[in-house]
């Protein structure tokens, strides 16, 4: 099955989508990769979803990502008496390190880490950030805040400080945990929670060795700082919306939304739009106008990829949901303004042979109106630089390697063959135009443009275009 559209789209597993037969239902739909949560999955769980998902790859003949998503550290309050409390507005409130259940004036706070960092002036947010206070007096045991906004607190609410660098590293020993069973089983893709700095991605990095490739979620106003930092050595980022809408003003999202997909594009690293996306949709079959919307703007932007989270996991509707995001990209992408809207956010090439190659691939296939553009890659690196080009034509992905498929189905517009090495240069004009024919992305007669390295196999070693007719 050839997708109709470049954006990608991820589902994520849940009660609700679980099953082999469900799996094959999202795929059917438009999911390209699937997202396993591991805040909600025990090692055996995800043991068996990887291989319901492998299982429906195996009967679909195509490469599938899978996603294992860390849950990073939780930060919350602990248990209030009678299970919750009025705050008001304007009130002192006390969070401190007693075991004793909370009440209107003071909770505990089991995170003495959070005490160390706090200043005076630092804001402090509660449940989803319902609830805002203000850090009057602090010391090792406690801090005094006053109540900007109040609310009910209840047991076991989470903790934001969206104005603090908290000393805890992205990676919790459960994380750790987590991290080494899906390696162990070959995930595609770790992405990390809570990160502050990039030396949270430099330890994942460590940790992976290259077994998958690294996701940053971008959920803290601290990671805004170290953007530049943090794309440099990741893999691939999301805009996580949820959270990030959490630690800063919401009317501030929207606009680090698009900053951080083109910040991502200049890099050639992909992005992730994530959260809310068709949140409707997890009780009702359609979603409101606004979520389209929503959705619409991520594919106008050039996202590679868009994610449903509840939506599939566990709502009603899942595979409605999958159906309706793949619509909607379709539709946007057939639009007549897309093209200009593409075309406008284009990078130029870095000054490598190899973006030379890819820069110039984009150019002659629409010189030569061709049908198609045909990457050779091992590691994936030659379909990144073809993707960040955003080419309105198919880009062709030919690799020998499964591992390298099926990262790079995150990726805008790259469709992922798997075949053998080419033996020569005659065999790889040959089999590109072979395959580009098979899978319906160029007819007898049309031209693909030819991308690859020299000698062949080399990783990262774009160093050859070729123009070829499919004659069969």
């Amino acid at each position: 099955m050839t997708r109709r559209r470049n954006v990608k789209i991820i589902a994520t597993l849940g009660p609700s989508s679980d099953s082999p037969d469900m799996i094959k239902a999202l795929w059917e739909a438009g999911a390209d990769v699937f997202r396993l949560n591991m805040s909600h999955l025990d090692h055996p769980g995800l043991k068996r979803l990887h291989g319901a998902i492998r299982q429906v790859e195996a009967e679909v003949g195509r490469p599938i990502g899978i996603l294992a998503d860390l849950q990073g550290p939780k930060l919350r309050i602990g248990e209030m008496h009678d299970g919750a409390a009025m705050l008001e507005t304007g009130a002192a409130f006390r969070l401190d390190m007693k075991e004793e259940p909370g009440t209107q004036e003071r909770a505990p706070m089991p995170h003495p880490e959070i005490f160390d960092a706090l200043m005076e002036g630092d804001a402090l947010l509660l449940d989803d950030g319902k609830i805002r206070l203000r850090v009057t007096k602090k010391s090792k045991e406690f801090v005094d805040t006053e109540v900007l906004v109040g609310g009910r607190l209840t047991n076991r609410k989470g903790v934001s400080c969206p104005d603090t660098v908290l000393p805890l590293k992205a990676l919790t020993e459960k994380d750790r945990r987590d991290f080494d069973a899906a390696l162990d089983l070959g995930v595609d893709w770790i992405a990390l929670s809570f990160i502050q700095r990039p030396d949270d991605i430099a330890e994942a990095r460590k940790i992976a060795q290259g077994r998958a490739a690294i996701l940053g979620k971008i959920e803290k106003p601290q990671a805004l700082n170290h953007l530049e930092e943090i794309l440099e050595i990741s893999d691939a980022i999301m805009v996580a919306r949820g959270d990030l809408g959490v630690e800063l003003p919401l009317e501030q999202v929207p606009g680090w939304q698009k900053r951080l997909t083109r910040a991502a594009r200049r890099a050639g690293k992909p992005v992730v739009v994530a959260t809310q996306m068709l949140e409707s949709m997890i009780s009702s079959p359609t979603p409101t106008r606004a979520e389209v919307s929503d959705v619409a703007t991520a594919v106008f932007e050039g996202a590679d990829a868009i994610m449903l989270s509840a939506e599939s996991a566990a709502g009603q509707f899942p595979v409605e949901a999958v159906h309706m995001m793949s619509r909607v990209s379709e539709s946007v992408e057939a639009d007549p303004t897309y093209p200009g809207i593409i075309y406008a956010q284009r990078t130029e090439p870095e000054a490598t042979g190899a973006d030379a190659i890819s820069a110039a691939a984009h150019s002659v296939a629409d010189t030569l109106n061709a049908a198609a553009i045909a990457c050779w890659t091992n590691s994936g690196s030659t379909g990144l630089r073809a993707a960040r080009e955003r080419p309105l034509i198919p880009i062709l992905v030919l690799t020998p390697i499964q591992a390298t498929a099926r990262r790079l189905t995150l990726v805008w517009g790259l469709h992922c063959v798997l075949t053998e090495d080419a033996k020569d240069l005659d065999d790889m004009v040959e089999r590109a135009c072979g395959i580009a024919h098979e899978e319906s992305l160029a007819q007898p007669g049309e031209r693909i443009v030819i991308t690859a390295g020299v000698p062949l196999g080399t990783p990262g070693a774009t160093n050859m275009l070729r123009i070829a007719f499919v004659d069969r």
